[in-house]
């Protein structure tokens, strides 16, 4: 069987044909950052595995192809004349505030913002992948790790997506804070990168991390004061949140939640359970047996593991506001990014009033 003949690209070349989209142009592609991961790993990968390296590009195309048919939808930062009238940012955003309907909004949302997610979800997948392709090619360690935190950030502007959606059907929230949200959530459909969450990834990793190292005891709060603990030395948003929210009732079952990897039903009812057992606490690997279901309450640091505990959460957080029971209303990161959104308003407005 004939050998089948590579031509050796210049990886440098490669990414010269293919301009990263300013934000003018809608979404960007690849950060400079991503870029360079990509030529720091690629041309390993090239003389490593060559038919391995022409299917990257492939997928690299792709996302590219998919960007472009996605930005010739109408921008929502423009005003444009649709079929059910004017649309301007402004009434884009008086809409999201003013009609949220309970049930999955997802009809209701501009089609731009739904193939957006389709497409920060292929470009986390290819990262994914990358990275592991550089583990096995022998790349250093540290390029692999930027790869796989690179997918883990991208991870957390999908779930930014969703509490976003949350607070702005929070009237409980300050107007002008809804709409600059609303306004966030605009940029990051148009742009599918969010600056913001570029600065609460790291800290919602580092704690989702810290989390897995600890071994909390279920049935007493064992192990929440060693995760705050080990926590407030992360970082500084991070330490300001927990001393200004965690006192409050629905933070702190929130919290427990994040941290036990179960419900508040469940954490409620498995403390009962053992209060009338005479058993004090019991580990990760108990839980299901005393509750008689099985839980998943250990998670790894893989990404779809968190987004997925997180999507539990926030359903069964849904689930209690819309039937007026007890228990968190929101999640951990509902609060800690709404937290975080709230004090760059206000340090903004301080600024402002000092110049």
């Amino acid at each position: 069987m004939a050998q089948t003949q590579f031509e050796n690209v210049d990886i440098s070349e490669f990414f010269d044909r293919q301009e990263l989209p300013s934000k003018e142009d809608g979404i960007i592609v690849f950060t400079q950052k991503q870029q360079d991961m990509f030529d720091a790993v690629l041309p390993h990968l090239r003389d490593a595995n060559p038919d391995r390296f022409e299917t990257f590009l492939t997928r690299i195309d792709d996302l590219n192809g998919l960007a472009r048919a996605i930005a010739r939808f109408p921008s929502l930062l423009e005003r444009h004349r649709l079929a059910g009238g004017e649309r301007t940012p402004d009434s884009l955003i008086d809409s999201l505030i003013e009609h949220q309907d309970e049930g999955d909004s997802l009809l209701q949302l501009p089609s731009k913002a739904s193939l957006g997610k389709g497409f920060l979800i292929a470009k986390i997948h290819t990262f994914s992948s990358l990275s592991k392709i550089a583990k096995n090619i022998g790349e250093d360690e540290k390029k692999v790790n930027d790869l796989r935190n690179e997918a883990v950030t991208m991870m957390f502007s999908l779930l930014a997506e969703d509490v976003y959606l949350n607070c702005l059907r929070d009237k409980s929230i300050d107007l002008d804070l809804r709409r600059q949200m609303a306004m966030s959530l605009l940029l990051l459909w148009e742009h599918r990168n969010d600056e913001a969450i570029e600065q609460i990834a790291p800290v919602l990793q580092s704690v989702w991390t810290a989390r897995r190292k600890l071994a909390p005891a279920f049935g007493t709060m064992m192990g929440t004061s060693e995760l705050i603990m080990i926590s407030m030395q992360m970082d500084e948003a991070w330490t300001n949140f927990i001393k200004e929210r965690l006192n409050e009732p629905m933070v702190s079952q929130a919290m427990e939640e994040f941290l036990f990897g179960i419900s508040y039903e469940q954490i409620n009812a498995l403390r009962e359970i053992l209060r009338g057992q005479g058993i004090k606490a019991i580990g990760r690997d108990e839980v299901s047996k005393f509750l008689g279901v099985h839980v998943k309450t250990d998670a790894g640091l893989d990404y779809r593991d968190f987004y997925s505990m997180y999507t539990l959460r926030r359903d069964n957080a849904r689930a209690r506001s819309r039937l007026n029971v007890p228990g968190p209303k929101k999640t951990l990161e509902d609060y800690f990014i709404q937290f975080v959104m709230k004090s760059n308003k206000e340090k903004q407005n301080n600024d402002s009033f000092a110049r």
